[in-house]
């Protein structure tokens, strides 16, 4: 193993850290010198990322690449273990990718209070912990950085979020949108940890059982899986379940989700739909199915119901909605039904399309969201009824958020598409011991979802871009799409259109993952 090979992760994840740590000591003032280091830092985060993703065998036969495995906490058995395969891959280059476009995006928009230097060091923590979370081969290791991320995200919603006052039931007078966000966001997913976290110390303590030593490396837990049976596993699944579906989030965990939405910055909605929904769907892939296979078998209807309820319930509310950034954030809570919809299937095709799934949902939503946030920015409201004739005021603006939904509404072509058609695919076919008439079932309902999500996005593009300005608009100027916000949503495009034509872009990466992945579900059964 050569150096590269040795330190990449670890470089990956903790140069943001300390790139954090040096803007700190940068004096306030001086603004520009930190947005130019931050950006040095996400820009050399990313090469590295590319770097591995170029060096990477994709020929290989399933397993870790890049592994590095040192001790760490001796006492209790946690080492220092990461690497990648081709599940992580993806999701760790869209990561670090997905930061240097917010550093970009931020550069001239700013939400008050203007601290840029504070803003950007949460954004490069969240970085460490985002890119952390893929990498992480050991639970202790997993569990922090999957933590980590929970911090910078409350502070970035809880002070630079939306001012508005608003009454919420219960509470005796108005309290700040941001506020009540901040906090509800924390105490979900606290509360979604807090099992999490017990499900791991019962893996940990059950992984000692016939004289072998307790440990918290997830390949070995993988190995000794025939360990971990009947109500045990069935309970230990249930505390995971609950940390991970909170993260998704899946019906009914996904409360949090709207308000910390529509009350988050520009830059953190992003960060929180390209990127931070994708932990807990990735824990299932990763942690989850390959622990517990069989378990995850007697789950996975029950997975595949809340999926389905998700997509529905997700479209309709979108129909609800007056907000455009509420209605972005609703659509999340379908999109996501789809990506769980794909794991519970417990299939390659299934998997494969959870996995596409949640990049092509990062690269869409992320650029609604940079979309939503240019948007306020120019008008000083998200009321969709005030906004119609966009494309007429802005029509490069108005060209983008029109090809971005229909990539959102899952347009053959585009990225959207893919995830969405494959889930579908997958649950023709799942695994074998599984309800095929059940599963087949889960399939027409989400295929109604499809034409719901068309028909919210075509509504919302109706009510904001087509018609004619309204009055409140007459006589002021509007500046379209700027140098800074084309740079930052350009890339975005680019790959929406790659993935959609040529999803072997991400495809060629995890087939070979999700069928070792796969084959160990096949065992648990008997298949």
């Amino acid at each position: 193993m050569d150096l590269l090979d040795s330190w990449a992760l670890t470089l990956i994840v903790f140069l943001p850290l300390v790139g954090a740590l040096v803007a700190l000591a940068i004096p306030k003032e001086r603004e520009e010198t930190v947005k130019q280091w931050t950006l040095l830092v996400s820009v050399v985060t990313l090469v590295l990322a590319v770097v591995v993703a170029a060096r990477f065998d994709f020929g290989a036969a399933g397993g870790f690449q890049f592994e590095v495995d040192l001790p760490w906490i001796s006492a209790i058995g946690a080492n220092y273990h990461i690497g990648i395969d081709g599940i992580s891959l993806p999701l760790l280059v869209l990561s670090a990718l997905v930061v240097v476009l917010c550093v970009i995006y931020s550069w001239h928009h700013w939400d008050e209070p203007r601290n840029p230097r504070a803003f950007l060091v949460l954004m490069m923590i969240l970085a460490t912990g985002m890119n952390g979370t893929f990498v992480a081969l050991d639970l202790v290791l997993f569990f922090i950085f999957f933590e980590l991320v929970l911090l910078p995200m409350y502070f970035m919603i809880g002070i630079w979020g939306d001012r508005t006052m608003r009454k919420i039931p219960g509470f005796r007078k108005e309290v700040e949108t941001r506020l009540y966000a901040a906090i509800k966001f924390f105490i979900f997913t606290l509360f979604g940890s807090a099992f999490m976290l017990l499900g791991f110390l019962a893996l940990y303590f059950k992984s000692g059982s016939g004289g072998q030593q307790s440990t918290f490396d997830i390949p070995e837990l993988i190995a000794r899986g025939h360990l971990f049976q009947g109500t045990f596993a069935w309970l230990v699944f249930g505390a995971m379940f609950l940390g991970f579906a909170v993260k998704v989030p899946m019906w009914p965990f996904h409360t949090w989700l709207p308000d910390a939405h529509t009350a988050a910055p520009t830059v953190g909605s992003v960060l929180l739909a390209a990127i931070l929904l994708k932990l807990g769907s990735y824990a299932f892939i990763r942690i989850a199915i390959p622990i517990l296979p069989e378990t995850a078998r007697d789950w996975a209807p029950a997975i595949a119901v809340l999926a389905v309820i998700g997509i529905i319930y997700g479209s309709l509310a979108c129909l609800a909605q007056t907000d455009v950034k509420r209605l972005i954030a609703f659509s999340s809570v379908g999109h996501m039904g789809f990506v769980m919809l794909g794991i519970a299937t417990l299939t390659e095709v299934g998997i494969n399309a959870a996995i596409i799934g949640m990049v092509a949902h990062g690269l869409i939503t992320g650029l609604l969201f940079f979309l939503a946030g240019s948007i306020h920015h120019r008008y000083h409201t998200r009321e969709m009824s005030r906004l119609g004739g966009n494309l007429k005021l802005m029509p490069v603006m108005g060209g983008i958020l029109g090809f971005t939904a229909m990539a959102s509404l899952g347009l053959p072509g585009l990225a959207g598409f893919w995830g969405e058609f494959m889930a579908l695919l997958g649950s023709y076919q799942p695994l074998p011991g599984l309800s095929t008439s059940f599963f087949r079932t889960a399939m027409v309902i989400g295929a109604i979802g499809t034409v719901l999500t068309a028909g919210y996005m075509l509504w919302m593009l109706q009510k904001v871009n087509l018609g004619e300005p309204s009055s409140e608009w007459a006589g002021k100027e509007f500046h379209d799409v700027d140098r800074y916000e084309m740079a930052a949503w350009a890339p975005l495009i680019v790959l929406i259109v790659a993935v959609g034509v040529y999803p072997r872009l991400v495809l060629g990466a995890t087939t070979d993952a999700v069928v070792g992945l796969v084959e160990t579900a096949f065992r648990a059964v008997g298949g």
